[in-house]
């Protein structure tokens, strides 16, 4: 069979193959794909705009307090605690605690710093909610949706169950089932989380495709047997920070957004 008959029949387009720097890894990539049996997402930043959706709602929310901050440092100082906190957890410095409580030990150190005063505890918790409320990117709910026709699709992220259920529910993320790093009680890069994912599934590492924004947790997952899928999300960190880039090659698939990883993966 020829290369193209291969690609024909996987139901893959050729930019897929013809995105390695050479033959092998083009063919690679079309096993790669053909072999995934399930898709895993990380999701903030790769399927919801997390930065937007907090701007957005302070916004809104600090019209209705009479709060006037910055919201975009708001939102960008609440995403900075994120990594520190986790790995206080992964380096055994503090017991399990999943993201929701981590979250609002940081929320609350925000309020001070911000001068944020006068909200009751009810107030604090459904701003510190507002990660079940983010908004997905345009293109991923149209994306996720071709692709469930063709593969298991769910999210695997740092966010606890029910922090990803309550998203899924309100922006119309059409999960087949939600995995976290929570059922692992290891937080990623952790190889816990990852593997755990795979054996829920009762799959092999090789037959579910992790797919991010973020290279680093791609490079994770691939050092643990998964497939890697690279999604483009330049305005993730709006003009705090560069977000992720990758080459075509670097790894299975490199696509520009959701539904470009759906065309390129056949769906």
């Amino acid at each position: 069979m020829t290369r193209r008959q291969i690609m024909k029949f996987a139901g893959i387009g050729a930019t897929v193959a013809l995105r390695g720097t050479d033959s092998s890894r083009a063919q690679d990539s079309v096993h790669a794909a053909v072999s995934v049996k399930a898709l895993l997402f990380d999701t903030f930043g790769t399927v919801v705009d997390w930065r937007g959706s907090i701007i957005d709602e302070g916004r809104a929310w600090g019209k209705t307090r009479g709060i006037a901050v910055d919201w975009a440092r708001f939102a960008d100082r609440w995403r900075e605690g994120y990594a520190p906190s986790m790995d206080m957890v992964r380096a055994g410095k503090m017991p399990w605690t999943n993201l929701d409580r981590l979250h609002r030990a940081i929320l609350d150190d925000l309020l001070k710093e911000f001068h944020i005063e006068g909200l009751s505890e009810e107030e604090k918790d459904h701003w510190n909610r507002v990660w079940h409320r983010l908004k997905p990117w345009p293109d991923s709910v149209a994306g996720l949706a071709r692709l469930k026709k063709k593969y298991t699709i769910a999210p695997l992220s740092n966010g606890n169950v029910a922090l990803l259920a309550d998203m899924a529910k309100q922006a119309g993320i059409p999960w087949d089932l939600i995995l976290s790093a929570e059922l692992a009680r290891h937080y990623k890069p952790d190889r816990e989380a990852y593997l755990t994912a795979a054996s829920l599934l009762e799959l092999k590492p090789e037959e579910v495709m992790m797919c991010a924004a973020h290279a680093a947790d791609l490079r994770s997952a691939r050092s643990f047997g998964l497939r890697a899928g690279f999604i483009h999300r330049p305005d993730e960190y709006g003009p705090a920070r560069k977000a992720d880039d990758a080459r075509p090659g670097d790894f299975e698939v490199v696509s520009t957004d959701m539904v470009d990883l759906a065309s390129q993966l056949g769906a």
